[in-house]
C-alpha cells in the first residue's frame, strides 16, 4: 500500500471507528469480542484497500465486512454460549437534541436483551436498517441477499420485538402507554 493511500485509509478509520464499535456491540452484546470484530474488519479492510477503495459506497463495504465477520465468528465453535453483560456498561452518547433517558419510550437496558433474543442475521438486518440507517438496498448488498429478504426480517425482526415489548409490559401490569392495568 502507497503512503497516499495508507493515510486515506488511516483517516477513513479513524473517523468510524467509535461507530464500527458500537455496531459491533449491537451485534454480539459483548465489548470484547466487538473489538475483535472490530479489529478483524479493519485488518481485512486494510488488505483490501485498493478494492475497498473501488466501492460505490465504501461505509456499505465495510460494514458488509464486518456483519460477515461476526456472522463468521458467531459459527465458531467456542462462541457457541452467549455471556450475558450487564446492559448499563453501553456506553452513551452525548448528542444535541437528544431525548433524556426518563422520556425514552424503551431504554437501553430493556432493548439490549430483547436483540439478543432475534437470531444473528435478523439481529443485524433491524441494527443496520435501525441503527445504522441504512437503505434496503444498501442493507441487502451487504448481507448478500433480495430486498424482500431484507424487508421481511426487518418486519419479522419488529414483530418480534413489538410482541417481546407488549409481553414486558403486561407483565409489568402496564399497557404500552405505560398506564397501570386494572
Amino acid at each position: 500500500m502507497r503512503r497516499s493511500e495508507e493515510a486515506a485509509f488511516r483517516e477513513y478509520v479513524t473517523a468510524r471507528m467509535d461507530r464500527l464499535r458500537r455496531t459491533a456491540y449491537l451485534y454480539c452484546r459483548d465489548w470484547h469480542t466487538a473489538d475483535d470484530l472490530v479489529a478483524i474488519t479493519i485488518g481485512k479492510l486494510y488488505r483490501n484497500w485498493s478494492r475497498a477503495g473501488q466501492a460505490a459506497n465504501l461505509d456499505a463495504y465495510t460494514q458488509r465486512v464486518l456483519v460477515r465477520s461476526w456472522l463468521d465468528e458467531r459459527r465458531r465453535p467456542w462462541r457457541r454460549e452467549e455471556t450475558l453483560e450487564d446492559p448499563r456498561d453501553v456506553p452513551a452518547r452525548a448528542a444535541q437534541g437528544a431525548v433524556p433517558a426518563e422520556e425514552a419510550v424503551l431504554g437501553r437496558a430493556q432493548l439490549l436483551p430483547l436483540l439478543a433474543g432475534l437470531p444473528p442475521r435478523r439481529r443485524a438486518v433491524i441494527v443496520l436498517r435501525l441503527y445504522c440507517d441504512l437503505s434496503v438496498e444498501e442493507i441487502a448488498e451487504i448481507l448478500g441477499c433480495t430486498a424482500g429478504t431484507v424487508k421481511s426480517q426487518t418486519a419479522r425482526g419488529l414483530d418480534t420485538l413489538r410482541a417481546s415489548i407488549a409481553g414486558d409490559a403486561r407483565l409489568a401490569g402496564r399497557n404500552l402507554d405505560g398506564q397501570a392495568t386494572v
